[in-house]
């Protein structure tokens, strides 16, 4: 009886238990800093024309001076996580 197939099955099979997906329905998302649309709580407006799930970005500068860019996902509650955050590079002198 030859095993190589089953170990090889066996081998996949725990390489793709280790992969999971990004699901960003299920976690609080990235905790808001200075100048996130969600610093201060959920903003009053509900976004009500976005179909949940949707993305938008916004660019702003933290309190450091760095030029940061957030996107956001409209939940079914029309409240917003941040689900991605970007340092963009600091350019000098028109680079």
């Amino acid at each position: 009886m030859d095993m190589k197939p089953a170990l090889l099955g066996l081998i996949g099979t725990l390489v793709l238990a280790g992969c999971n997906s990004v699901s960003y329905y299920g976690g609080p998302g990235l905790e808001p800093i200075p100048g996130s649309i969600t610093y201060n709580g959920q903003p009053r407006s509900k976004l009500t024309k976005s179909p949940p799930g949707s993305s938008f970005p916004h660019d702003f500068t933290d309190q450091y001076g760095r030029q940061v860019e957030e996107t956001y996902i409209i939940q079914p509650d029309r409240s917003l996580i941040i689900a991605h955050r970007q340092y963009k590079p600091i350019r000098f002198f028109g680079d």
